[in-house]
């Protein structure tokens, strides 16, 4: 073999070298080209799958707090719902006490009286036999005993019953006790401007005067 020849072959063993290395060369770079598409398409997928957990999470968060509101307004509108109904039984347990009350209040004042009008009708009792038997008296003596006798008993039933006379005869002029019908002259100097005649008695009831006294004055 020449040297020429020698040198050709030498050539074009460096030629396929070189292209077989420029060949591994793109290669390698294309497929580390195509890993890093890959890598930028997996981390795109991976932020994708994030934002999609996470959009799916806010979702199930804002249904739990919607059940949450809904079951407070739930709740609000069954407190209302009870204090409606508290509010119309005490309505109602008002009105019927109202009206028991004013049931109550008339049958009292129908029988106000009825306990003292029992009490009475023993006096009227002694009056009406007194009446049947005054003609029939022996004397006046026996009649004056007789009224003295229903007088006495029908002034312990009115005591009974806190009625007492008002003491008036004499003493200093009271307007919350006495009414004037008249004015004389004292008969001394020590009953002017007090009671010198009691035309009608006055009385209390208790401690409440129920009539006056009706007086004359001495002036």
């Amino acid at each position: 073999m020449t040297k020429k020849k020698q040198t050709e072959e030498k050539e074009t063993i460096d030629k396929n070298t070189t292209k077989k290395t420029s060949g591994e060369k793109s290669v390698k770079h294309n497929k580390s080209e195509k890993e890093t598409k890959d890598t930028i398409k997996e981390e795109k997928e991976v932020k994708k799958e994030t934002k999609k957990d996470k959009k799916v999470k806010e979702t199930k968060e804002e249904k739990v707090t919607e059940k949450v509101i809904e079951k407070k307004e739930k709740t609000d509108a069954e407190k209302l719902v009870d204090m409606e109904d508290k509010y119309l039984r005490l309505i109602a347990e008002y009105d019927n006490y109202r009206k028991r009350t004013l049931k109550e209040k008339m049958e009292l004042l129908k029988s106000a009286g009825e306990d003292i009008i029992v009490n009475l009708l023993p006096v009227l009792d002694d009056f009406e036999r007194a009446l049947n038997h005054i003609d029939e008296a022996p004397d006046t003596d026996s009649v004056k005993e007789g009224i003295n006798l229903i007088y006495n008993k029908f002034s312990d039933l009115l005591k009974q019953r806190g009625v007492k006379n008002i003491d008036a005869k004499n003493k200093e002029f009271d307007t919350d006790l006495h009414e004037a019908i008249t004015k004389i002259p004292a008969p001394s100097d020590d009953l002017k401007g007090k009671v010198v005649d009691v035309i009608e008695k006055g009385y209390y009831l208790k401690d409440k005067v129920i009539r006056y006294s009706k007086v004359v004055i001495g002036e």
